[in-house]
């Protein structure tokens, strides 16, 4: 599928929605503004659980005079966007202490808002959070999400991808992101163009939800030259003296992008937890499609300018892996590996019984055996913990490298 139509799209967090709803008073669904959130909760409007926007000046200026009168008026509600009024969750946090009954509100956020220290108080211990991003490849294509599944028991189909999506049919599905309202424009110009609008629009009425910024003019700079980054360990001194900005304050302004689930810092892999804090992590995009529209990607581009697909690929390869990771009940830990001599692994999934799965990304139709050096440095690192080493590469068949070793059609992802 290489568009959205307009029908309604299942999405794989449905169902630790549903969960939550039976045993627990507050679900909070984070993700960013256009990704699905307000499609998804509208399903569980019903005759006790009306459906309320923040977006709604009128009904947000009500919030915030009387917060604590609209909770008593609405005892079961969805809200949409509720990092708009912080004064409500004061208000919310009473209600459930006095009442907890599963399943009383679902609130959505545009913002992370348990990074956000005056909100996170007043949730923490209270309500299930969970992440919605953008459509995924599986949802796009009505597919389970099961590629974790498949990695753990290396349950790779015999033969070749029936109707594999490759070459610049794979760029067309990469650069048209995630996003439903950006995939519904009809070609890759309108997307773009819808990209820009969307980003120009967070940045301008957004981003003062969720930070105090002294000069937002440097905002949009600073996030085109990060999605130049992606993929990389970022230099802060060196992207703020390009941009005229200390150091610190393009760590502050990082976090605020984090905060609108634009980009996300990955960490180093470490056997030892502790050195996970100590290692500098990566940048990466969370939307491959924005990521292009600020580097200025376009599939005909790629056709002359193919160097500059492989950072953009690994961009999209990392969105999906935490799509995949939302939606899984169990709580894994991403990362990436570099060892002294500089030998890397593109991503390091941990499962909570610390088994480990390393996964390179390839943007070539071709697999060498020398591919794979990183992920055998990894499994002996790891010795009995490693489970697989996967190459995605851009073809069509699931082929043994050797005991765990595989190299898979970016497709099954």
């Amino acid at each position: 599928m290489s568009e959205v139509a307009t029908i309604f799209i299942a999405r794989h967090l449905d169902g630790r929605i549903q969960e939550a709803l039976l045993d627990t008073p507050a679900i909070l669904i984070n993700g960013p503004r256009q990704c699905g959130k307000t499609t998804l909760v509208r399903q569980y409007v019903t005759a006790d659980r009306a459906y309320f926007s923040l977006d709604e000046q009128s009904l947000l200026q009500a919030v915030k005079a009387d917060p604590v009168g609209f909770v008593q008026q609405h005892p079961s509600a969805i809200i949409d966007e509720v990092q708009r009024a912080p004064e409500l969750l004061l208000a919310l946090k009473a209600a459930i202490d006095n009442d907890r009954r599963p399943g009383r509100f679902l609130l959505t956020g545009s913002a992370n808002l348990m990074a956000l220290p005056q909100i996170a108080d007043s949730l923490a211990g209270r309500m299930e959070v969970l992440t919605l991003l953008p459509l995924s490849n599986s949802e796009l294509d009505a597919r389970p999400a099961d590629f974790l599944q498949r990695v753990q028991s290396q349950d790779w189909p015999a033969a070749a991808l029936e109707t594999p999506r490759l070459g610049h049919d794979l760029v067309r599905q990469v650069l048209a992101g995630g996003y439903p309202e950006m995939r519904q424009r009809a070609s890759p110009a309108r997307r773009q163009a819808w990209a820009q609008a969307y980003l120009s629009t967070l940045i301008e009425r957004d981003v003062q939800d969720v930070a105090r910024i002294d000069d937002a003019t440097r905002l949009p700079q600073l996030l085109t030259m990060a999605a130049g980054l992606t993929g990389q360990i970022p230099n802060m001194s060196q992207l703020g003296g390009q941009v005229g900005l200390a150091a610190k304050t393009v760590e502050k302004y990082l976090g605020v992008f984090e905060k609108m689930f634009l980009l996300r810092r990955l960490p180093a892999w470490s056997r030892h937890e502790l050195g996970r804090l100590v290692k500098t992590p990566k940048l990466h995009f969370l939307d491959a499609g924005l990521q292009a529209t600020l580097t200025r990607l376009s599939p005909d581009l790629l056709l002359t300018q193919r160097q500059r697909w492989g950072a953009t690929l690994e961009t999209w390869v990392y969105a999906e892996l935490l799509k995949q990771l939302s939606a899984d009940p169990q709580a894994w830990f991403l990362s990436y590996y570099r060892d002294k001599d500089q030998v890397e692994v593109d991503f390091v999934l941990e499962s909570p019984m610390r088994e480990i799965i390393g996964i390179e990304v390839k943007a070539a139709a071709t697999v060498l055996a020398s591919d794979f050096k990183g992920l055998k440095r990894l499994r002996d690192q790891c010795r009995s913990d490693f489970v697989s080493g996967i190459v995605l590469y851009d073809g069509n068949r699931c082929l043994s490298f050797g005991e765990g070793m595989w190299a898979i059609p970016l497709q099954c992802l």
